[in-house]
């Protein structure tokens, strides 16, 4: 069972999410947020699974309210999803580097919300076309590389940057066991080493330093 918070302050769509989810198979809303700070606090209290955010909301917004959920050890196993009519790339990076697993659009159709919260649930990293489109646009000609940033790739081996790069490449675990002729919990072993090493929430997180380490060159 996958347990959802909702946080959003219109409450027409708190509740219409609610009611598409609440009728998904293996989904149940645990609770709503009008705004970030209340998200929070609920996320602390509830400790779901999921949390679906919205990114615009009074007090505190969504951004904010990702980057406390996921920089709290307690919730080390809830995953924030970005719902949002907002797609540009400035919030795609803002999102991902406060800690979500995802990102996808209000214009989403209803099946694609359900499997996007399912998808981050079960550790995968999400971004929708048109964020994925944003932040590739990002990167065509992207920024210096942070140095800082760099220096901590001298932190893996060898094979824990084949493997970043595979993951930034968007390789599922058993497409990385397959590629580099190891075992599916070898893969799963580097995986966790490397989020350790470079102190990455998950999968979306590690997407980001590839391309600001330049591990990864869009194009390449």
């Amino acid at each position: 069972m996958t347990d959802v918070l909702i946080a959003d302050d219109q409450a027409l769509i708190r509740a219409a999410v609610r009611d598409l989810l609440d009728a998904a198979p293996g989904i149940t809303v645990v609770g709503e947020a009008v705004n970030g700070r209340e998200a929070g606090a609920l996320a602390a209290e509830l400790h779901p699974d999921v949390v679906l955010m919205d990114i615009r909301m009074p007090e505190v917004d969504g951004i904010q309210a990702t980057a406390r959920i996921c920089g709290d050890p307690s919730l080390a196993d809830t995953r924030v999803l970005i719902l949002t009519t907002f797609e540009e790339d400035e919030y795609v990076l803002a999102a991902l580097r406060a800690g979500a697993s995802g990102f996808i659009g209000k214009g989403a159709e209803p099946d694609e919300i359900v499997r996007a919260v399912l998808a981050v649930h079960a550790g995968d990293a999400l971004l929708s076309p048109a964020a994925t489109r944003s932040l590739i646009t990002r990167y065509v000609h992207p920024p210096a590389v942070d140095a800082d940033a760099s220096a901590l790739l001298h932190e893996l081996t060898e094979r824990e940057r084949e493997v970043l790069l595979l993951v930034a490449r968007g390789r599922s675990t058993d497409e990385i066991a397959a590629a580099l002729y190891i075992s599916p919990h070898t893969s799963k072993t580097h995986l966790k080493r490397i989020m350790m090493k470079l102190g990455a929430h998950d999968r979306a997180q590690l997407v980001i330093l590839a391309y600001e380490t330049g591990l990864l060159v869009p194009g390449a």
